[in-house]
C-alpha cells in the first residue's frame, strides 16, 4: 500500500444529540493536507458525523473539500467523502475522492483505504492506495 495523502485535521467545534437508541456528534473542522501528489488546505464547511449505538461499533462519515496544488504544480480541488467504523485496531475508513485535477484523476477510480490517528489538535487521516 502507498500513502497518497495525509490530512491534518484541527477540530473547530462539535454538536451532539443523544437519542433513545443512538447518539450523533457532528464535528466541524479545518486543517491542511500533504503528500506526494497534493498539498493544500481544507476549505470551510468540513464536517464529520459520528454515530454511536449500543451493541454497534462507532461509525463516521466525513465530507470536506480541499484547495491546493497537484503534482503537476497546478491549482486544483479535491472533495473527499470518508466513511468508516471502529475496529479492534482503530478506525478504518474507505475514502472516495473527486477532483478537477487531470493529473490526479486516477484518484477517482482508485481503491482507497484510510486510518485515523489522534493528535493534540484533532486527528490525522492517512489515505492509502491499495
Amino acid at each position: 500500500m502507498e500513502e497518497i495523502l495525509t490530512v491534518h485535521v484541527t477540530i473547530d467545534g462539535a454538536m451532539d444529540v443523544k437519542g433513545q437508541k443512538s447518539s450523533v456528534c457532528m464535528v466541524s473542522f479545518s486543517g491542511t493536507a500533504d503528500g506526494p501528489y497534493f498539498s493544500g488546505t481544507i476549505l470551510p464547511g468540513g464536517v464529520d458525523t459520528q454515530t454511536y449505538a449500543p451493541g454497534r461499533l462507532g461509525r463516521l462519515s466525513a465530507r470536506y473539500m480541499l484547495e491546493g496544488t497537484d503534482d503537476a504544480r497546478k491549482p486544483c480541488r479535491l472533495f473527499i467523502e470518508n466513511n468508516g467504523e471502529d475496529t479492534k485496531d482503530g478506525m478504518r475508513t474507505r475514502p472516495v475522492i473527486v477532483t478537477d485535477s487531470v493529473s490526479l484523476s486516477w484518484m477517482e477510480e482508485a481503491k482507497l483505504q484510510g486510518t485515523v490517528e489522534g493528535t493534540a489538535e484533532g486527528v490525522c487521516i492517512h489515505i492509502f492506495r491499495d
